[in-house]
This record gives C-alpha cells, sequence and structure tokens, in this order.
C-alpha cells in the first residue's frame, strides 16, 4: 500500500517479512502507546530481499538473481528502497543520509538544519538547529522520516501542513513550539486596537501599567493594563504576555474569541 514494487523485505531486527518497512513499523507499533518502546526496521541494516514473482530470497539488489525481474525501477543499495512509481523523482540525499522525492534540481540540503528545504526557501529560510529531527509538535511523528507533507513556519519550525490546518480549525495561529505568529495577523491586530479603543477600563484600572513580552519580536513593552490585550510597542503586536504584576493570560490565548 506503501510502494509499487516487486519484493518484500526481511527485517533485521525480527526477522520477519514484509512488504516495506512501513508495513513492518505499522504491525509491530499497532498496539504500542509509548513512543520510547517504538519497534520500528533499521532501514539501512536490511539484507535479504524476497521477489514477489518467483519468491527467491536474495541479497538486496534491483534484479531477481532467478528470474530477473526488475524489482524496482527506483533502487537505492543505501537505504534497501524500491519503486516503481519513478514519478516521484526520487533522490538519495548523503547529507540526509535516507531518500527524498521530488527531484534533486529542486531541492538543496541546509547544513544547520540538517535537512532538504525546497531551493525557493534557499535564500531566506530561517535556520533552526537540527529543524526535521524531532517529532511534530501536534501529533508527535517523527518528522525526518514522515511520509506526510511537512511546512516551514515563518520561525522556522517545521510542523505537518494537515496539522497547521487542524490548528487553524481550532483558531490557534501561533507556533506550538516558540509562541510566534504562524501568519500575517496585521488584520487581527487592526481589530483588537478596535475593540480596545471601544471598551473603556474602569477607574480602578485606568491607569494600571504592566510589563509585556512580545512573542512575536521578543521585546518588552511597559503598557497601559486592558483586559482584552496588551500591545507590543515595538512590532505593534498583541501575541505578547505579562511578565511583570499579577498573573494574567496571554493575549495570544485570547485570539480564538476575537476571531469570533
Amino acid at each position: 500500500m506503501h510502494y509499487r514494487r516487486r519484493c518484500k523485505i526481511r527485517a533485521p531486527c525480527c526477522d520477519e517479512v514484509f512488504d516495506c518497512r512501513h508495513c513492518h513499523n505499522e504491525v509491530k507499533n499497532s498496539m504500542e502507546t509509548n513512543p520510547v518502546d517504538r519497534h520500528e526496521i533499521p532501514r539501512h541494516e536490511v539484507k535479504k530481499v524476497i521477489c514477489s514473482l518467483c519468491d527467491t530470497e536474495q541479497n538486496v539488489q534491483q534484479y531477481c538473481i532467478n528470474c530477473g525481474v526488475c524489482l524496482g525501477k527506483y533502487f537505492c543499495g543505501t537505504c534497501k528502497f524500491f519503486d516503481d512509481d519513478i514519478s516521484k523523482e526520487q533522490y538519495h540525499c548523503e547529507e540526509c543520509g535516507i531518500c527524498r522525492t521530488g527531484g534533486r534540481d529542486n531541492f538543496f540540503h541546509c547544513e544547520k538544519c540538517g535537512c532538504c528545504y525546497s531551493k525557493i526557501m534557499e535564500k531566506g529560510h530561517p535556520c533552526v538547529e537540527r529543524a526535521m529531527h524531532h517529532n511534530c509538535p501536534i501529533c508527535f511523528e517523527y518528522l525526518f522520516e514522515t511520509l506526510r507533507d511537512i511546512t516551514v513556519l515563518p520561525c522556522g519550525h517545521t510542523i505537518h501542513v494537515e496539522c497547521v490546518r487542524e490548528m487553524e480549525q481550532h483558531q490557534r495561529y501561533s507556533c506550538p513550539v516558540c509562541s510566534k505568529s504562524m501568519c500575517d495577523m496585521t488584520n487581527l491586530w487592526k481589530k483588537f486596537d478596535e475593540v480596545i479603543a471601544s471598551t473603556p477600563m474602569p477607574k480602578m484600572y485606568k491607569d494600571k501599567m504592566v510589563w509585556i513580552l512580545c512573542n512575536d519580536c521578543g521585546e518588552n513593552s511597559h503598557v497601559q493594563f486592558h483586559i482584552v490585550g496588551h500591545k507590543c510597542k515595538s512590532c505593534k503586536s498583541y501575541n505578547t504576555r505579562r511578565i511583570q504584576g499579577n498573573p494574567g493570560t496571554s493575549c495570544s490565548s485570547r485570539m480564538s474569541e476575537m476571531i469570533r
């Protein structure tokens, strides 16, 4: 179900036969709830494949030693990977150590981020140390080897595209890792301005001042207290949190209510 190919693999970790490493991982982890106990196949250690046409077990190679059939039009001897669907434009990235899709000419490997990105991002993407070598902050799937589409947020952190869409459905627009805004919030900040201007505070709070930290630009500001939110004096963002005085709710947590 994962690839078009004419072979199966013998898993070096459990000595069982599976159609591919993903089939192995899904079967072995279907009942596992603890990520620490996950049982995943070490792809580079696969040594034996079984031809799907003649059932001959043999060392990893592109053509069956018995019937001569091509086990996969795309073949990587390093990853022990076979796939007949070459429209994916697979290529092996030496720096990543695994095969990628999308065409070698369309991607570059960022040394600091430790992964391949589209060349569209080559001159302007924000670098984050080993950006893909962690779990998605929403679904917790390991991003470096995921089969699902990934997006790079303006802050440089990575996340599944579908997880971002799920966040948007729940009116969440800040990075779950660093809390920076994930998109242009200018129109929402204008709405905050209008609501604050039309909502005067009671006399006892009229001259109250508080210190805030901006999640977007990182600057501290001393601003007038308001129950709706606090605006950063530097970048004009309302994605802020109080850092002195009585504990209060960060403005970012009120975004969903304002959008509604």
